[in-house]
């Protein structure tokens, strides 16, 4: 398994290609990404979207359209791909495929999950490749996302947070933004970002 990160755009958000037995998977295709993703798939089988904010899902039509793959997108998240609710300018994209929480997937033998956390977005997910976790903008490495923009919700970000403390694997955190961690190394962070909720 070989990942590539390129950040973009304004926001420096994080694009992935993730490639297994020679397939491309591409998490979070954002602003600027086309160039660098082309550049760098050879056997692209998908577009997966952790959350519908603009910033990660910029690019999907396009490459959609170049690539001749499906989007994958978090259901509940759906209408900020469509609809460009913060008024940026965005391409509308579609969702070949709406993500219910925690659903799985085989793409030819490679399994992802969806794992639904949200509060960040209604459904902000990160996603399970192996032993690794995309996790968008629900961890970062030493934080969290925010939950003050519009469609976030605090309440919702507590529970994700209870939810993913209860796990026992040591998953490698790959986010939105920033460098990437690991969940026993976020654990403690986690619990004192249940306070400021």
């Amino acid at each position: 398994m070989e990942i590539k990160k390129q950040p973009m755009g304004d926001y420096q958000t994080n694009c992935y290609i993730i490639t297994i037995n020679g397939k491309d998977i591409i998490i979070d295709p954002g602003v600027g990404a086309i160039p660098w993703v082309k550049q760098n798939v050879t056997n692209p089988i998908a577009i997966l979207n952790t959350h519908g904010h603009f910033d990660h899902v910029w690019s999907n039509k396009e490459l959609r359209d170049e690539l001749n793959v499906k989007i994958y997108c978090p259901k509940d998240d759906n209408f900020m791909l469509e609809k460009d609710p913060y008024a940026f300018g965005m391409t509308p994209s579609f969702a070949d495929v709406l993500v219910q929480p925690d659903e799985e997937f085989d793409f030819d033998g490679i399994k992802v999950k969806f794992h639904h956390f949200p509060g960040h977005t209604p459904g902000c997910s990160a996603i399970e490749i192996e032993d690794n976790l995309f996790s968008g903008d629900f961890i970062f490495n030493n934080s969290i996302g925010r939950c003050d923009f519009p469609f976030s919700n605090p309440e919702d970000m507590k529970k994700s947070i209870k939810k993913i403390l209860k796990w026992d694997k040591n998953f490698r955190i790959y986010p939105g933004h920033g460098t990437h961690t690991s969940l026993f190394s976020e654990k403690e962070s986690l619990k004192t970002w249940l306070n400021y909720l």
